[in-house]
């Protein structure tokens, strides 16, 4: 097997993409009508998404003063419902800079995420966030999207597979037991860019992802830019570009990021 193991990104590097990814966001739930709603979240207006990551934003700097491991605050932080949304989000995220730029991304934070309780999972998960939700915003607002950086979208792409789905599997493994039960098993090859991940589904194990290649064919193989398959798992494709991700892939990535 050949391996291509990616390590998290530079904290300077995270802190300017959720930077430009803000802007982005603001930007397009701006120019976007209030009432629009979100074609990749089609319960959701713009309003909606501006409050939820507002309230996404105020959250995770609540669990970074906190500084308890192994718990989170309240959801959703207090008084973020009656706060007017556009509001929120430019309070909420100028504290979650401030929080993330003066706290070491090695000090104690609560996460739901058990093998990483420290800051430094918010900076990226923020991060990483925040590129999405701008992805709906630009979206909502029927305009083209802003190209996600290579580094960035594999990184996204990493953390998708692993910290959200291999994890969920393991710590939450009844809500994905059912929905696999009568799979054959498959193997899944998924390429973007540089980079490779072999993903295995079915009855035992449930899930298992692995960096890089194995001489074991796959039965189903996906490829794209770094961006088309971030935008693909996440399922924040545009109405007229086709998604390669389905079968069990697809309802393991949904069930994991509920």
């Amino acid at each position: 097997m050949s391996h291509d193991v990616r390590t998290p990104l530079p904290v300077p590097r995270y802190l300017d993409c959720l930077a430009a990814d803000f802007e982005l966001l603001r930007t397009a739930a701006t120019t976007a009508s209030p009432t629009a709603r979100v074609p990749s979240c089609p319960d959701w207006t713009v309003t909606d998404l501006v409050r939820h990551v507002g309230q996404v934003y105020a959250h995770k700097t609540a669990a970074i003063r906190a500084a308890t491991p192994g718990t989170e605050p309240e959801w959703p932080p207090k008084g973020t419902t009656d706060e007017e949304p556009y509001t929120l989000l430019d309070r909420a995220y100028a504290e979650l800079r401030e929080a993330l730029t003066t706290h070491s991304p090695e000090s104690p934070a609560g996460t739901w995420y058990a093998p990483d309780q420290t800051v430094g999972f918010w900076i990226r998960r923020m991060a990483q966030e925040t590129v999405i939700h701008r992805i709906d915003a630009e979206l909502a607002a029927g305009g083209p999207i802003t190209p996600v950086p290579d580094d960035l979208a594999i990184d996204g792409i990493d953390e998708l597979l692993k910290v959200f789905t291999a994890y969920a599997v393991t710590e939450w493994t009844d809500y994905f037991r059912e929905p696999l039960a009568t799979s054959p098993g498959r193997r899944y090859e998924l390429h973007a860019g540089p980079a490779t991940w072999r993903i295995r589904t079915g009855p035992d194990p449930l899930f298992t992802v692995e960096d890089g290649t194995t001489a074991a064919p796959a039965d189903t193989t996906l490829s794209g830019t770094p961006e088309a398959m971030l935008r693909d798992l996440w399922n924040r494709l545009g109405p007229e570009e086709p998604s390669q991700v389905r079968d069990e892939l697809r309802t393991c990535l949904k069930i994991s990021t509920q």
